[in-house]
C-alpha cells in the first residue's frame, strides 16, 4: 500500500486476545461486503497488546474504526479505539481531529517548534539526536578534512575513511551535510540520519554535538 497516512489503533484490555483479534479481522477481511467498504485500501499489523489499521484515506480509516469496533463487540473482546493522522511536520502520528497546518507561516512555526524540541532533547541527553555520516575516498582525504573541520570548532569521530559529527536537530545536520560536500572531494558520501536519544553510532563511540 503506498499511502498509509492513516491509522486505526486497537488497543486490548487483555494482550492474551491479540491473535484472536487478528483472526477476527483477517476472516472479515475476505468478505466482499467489507473489502467493499474499507475499498482494499487497509493493512493489518499487531504489535503487543495493540492492533494497527492502516488506511490510506480518512474515508477508509473511519471505516477501518467502525469495523474493527464491531468484531470486538461480537468476539467480547475489550478494547480501547483510536483513529491517528500522520502528521508530516511533526513526524508523528497525532490524533485525527489535530488540524494540519494551513498556511506557509503555520508550516514554518510548526516546523520550528519541533527544531526546537529535538536542540532541546539533544542538548539534555547529551547525546545528538542527528548525526552526518562522511565516507571519503581515502584515508588521507578523511584525515584532511577532520582537520579542517576540527580548526573550525567542530567535534569529529573520525575511523580510517569515516567521519561522524553529530547535529542538534534535522536543520543543522542538513546545514552541516551542505558544509561538508563544499568542502569535501567530490567523490565524498554525505547522509544526515536521524538517530534517536541515547543512540549513538556504536562502532563510532558517543559523537560529540556541535
Amino acid at each position: 500500500m503506498a499511502d498509509n497516512d492513516w491509522r486505526v489503533t486497537v488497543t486490548l484490555h487483555d494482550q492474551a486476545h491479540a491473535g484472536r483479534a487478528l483472526q477476527s479481522l483477517r476472516e472479515h477481511e475476505v468478505k466482499d461486503d467489507v473489502r467493499r467498504r474499507l475499498g482494499h485500501r487497509v493493512a493489518v499489523s499487531a504489535d503487543g497488546s495493540c492492533v494497527f489499521l492502516y488506511a490510506g484515506t480518512e474515508i477508509a480509516a473511519r471505516e477501518a474504526d467502525r469495523v474493527v469496533r464491531e468484531i470486538m463487540a461480537q468476539r467480547n473482546i475489550g478494547a480501547d479505539f483510536a483513529v491517528d493522522r500522520w502528521h508530516p511536520g511533526e513526524q508523528d502520528w497525532q490524533d485525527a481531529d489535530v488540524s494540519m497546518p494551513q498556511t506557509d507561516e503555520q508550516r514554518q512555526a510548526e516546523h520550528q517548534r519541533l527544531e526546537d524540541e529535538e536542540t532541546r532533547e539533544s542538548l539534555a541527553t547529551a547525546h545528538p539526536l542527528w548525526e552526518v555520516r562522511v565516507e571519503l575516498p581515502s584515508h588521507h582525504d578523511a584525515v584532511a578534512l577532520a582537520g579542517r573541520l576540527q580548526a573550525e570548532g567542530r567535534p569529529v569521530i573520525r575511523r580510517w575513511k569515516f567521519l561522524v559529527l553529530g547535529a542538534n536537530d534535522e536543520d543543522d545536520a542538513n546545514g552541516l551535510a551542505r558544509l561538508i560536500r563544499q568542502q569535501a572531494p567530490a567523490a565524498v558520501s554525505v547522509d544526515a540520519e536521524e538517530v534517536g536519544p541515547l543512540v549513538p553510532f556504536a562502532q563510532y563511540g558517543p559523537i560529540p554535538v556541535w
